[in-house]
């Protein structure tokens, strides 16, 4: 039975809460977050989930809270900067399509290295368990200032030439005390980028990919199932301006969850104890491939089996900021 854990606002205070498919979603006791019900199930050596259900009390309304604006996003850390936010591209089967095209006019004829990046993970990113195939692309996204909840708008910067919703998956990772990467689980989520960068130069994707990055209420526990099916929308002014269906889930990618965590941690900077990170798996769908330019107030809107709850997120766009560098 699939467990979900969700953080949200009660008053002036946080709780956890865990949500199962067999009744309403219940107070997780004497737990202010994720990450402390994470640390109390290190310590006693059990399982995130059987962490929450041990602890399970009374029941909320998690549709209530929804429509409150409370559900915050289901992992945080109480040092922003204790928390990674990375990714990796051209991870789905036919996700090289928009991305090639971003870059084709650049490379003329010529076959992209987006296309070469996504065949080396069609010919190697699926290798025997224990053997690491070959590695995806990676980016770095920000640290846990860059993380938003569902509700809240997503910011564009002033100096952005666009600002376009990635629906996709993330894994939720902890360090132990050890230095070893345990999953938590897996959310829902809005890998926000800019695309306009992008397709100028590929060599220009880190800068593309500096940007917030929305995560749905649910931390789902367990395995992954191995075919996510959901649909990503554009809405403007109460009207869908463009839908799609996106997929996910191991039937649906060129690389294996755990080939992308091998390439993730096998840095050691990514090991050091108690660190959270948000790994991004990747996504075959953009509302910019198929043309659409995105505009201030857009809500975007993702939904997928297994998570109950959609994650919606309007646009905005960040005042202009005047940096001066100045000496010492």
């Amino acid at each position: 039975m699939a467990i979900r854990i969700l953080q949200f606002r009660d008053g002036a205070s946080r709780a956890v809460a865990m949500l199962d498919d067999s009744g309403p979603a219940r107070r997780v006791d004497d737990i202010a977050s994720t990450y402390d019900l994470a640390k109390a199930a290190l310590a006693e050596g059990v399982s995130l989930s059987d962490a929450a259900t041990a602890r399970a009390g009374e029941a909320i309304d998690i549709d209530a809270l929804l429509a409150q604006g409370s559900l915050l996003a289901p992992i945080d850390h109480p040092d922003a900067a204790h928390c990674w936010l990375t990714g990796t591209g051209l991870t789905h089967l036919g996700s090289a399509e928009g991305r090639n095209k971003m870059h084709q006019a650049a490379a003329g004829a010529a076959v992209t290295d987006s296309m070469r990046m996504f065949q080396l993970g069609v010919e190697g990113g699926k290798p025997a368990a224990g053997t690491p195939g070959v590695q995806p692309e990676w980016f770095y996204k920000g640290d846990g200032s860059h993380l938003l909840p569902t509700g809240a708008a997503l910011p564009s910067p002033a100096f952005a030439e666009d600002g376009s919703e990635e629906p996709e998956l993330a894994g939720i990772y902890i360090i132990d005390d050890e230095g070893r990467p345990r999953r938590l689980g897996f959310a829902l989520a809005n890998e926000f980028s800019d695309h306009i960068v992008e397709r100028g130069n590929y060599l220009w994707l880190a800068h593309s990919k500096l940007r917030h990055a929305a995560l749905g209420a649910e931390l789902l526990t367990g395995d992954l199932p191995h075919d996510v099916r959901g649909t990503s929308r554009v809405v403007r002014d109460g009207s869908t301006i463009w839908e799609k269906p996106f997929l996910s889930g191991e039937a649906n990618m060129s690389h294996s969850i755990a080939n992308l965590e091998h390439h993730h941690f096998k840095y050691a900077l990514f090991r050091r104890p108690g660190d959270i990170h948000v790994h991004f798996y990747g996504t075959a769908t953009l509302s910019f491939a198929d043309g659409i330019k995105t505009q201030d107030g857009d809500r975007f809107e993702i939904e997928a089996a297994p998570f109950r709850l959609p994650l919606a997120n309007p646009l905005t766009t960040s005042a202009p900021e005047t940096i001066e560098i100045l000496p010492l």
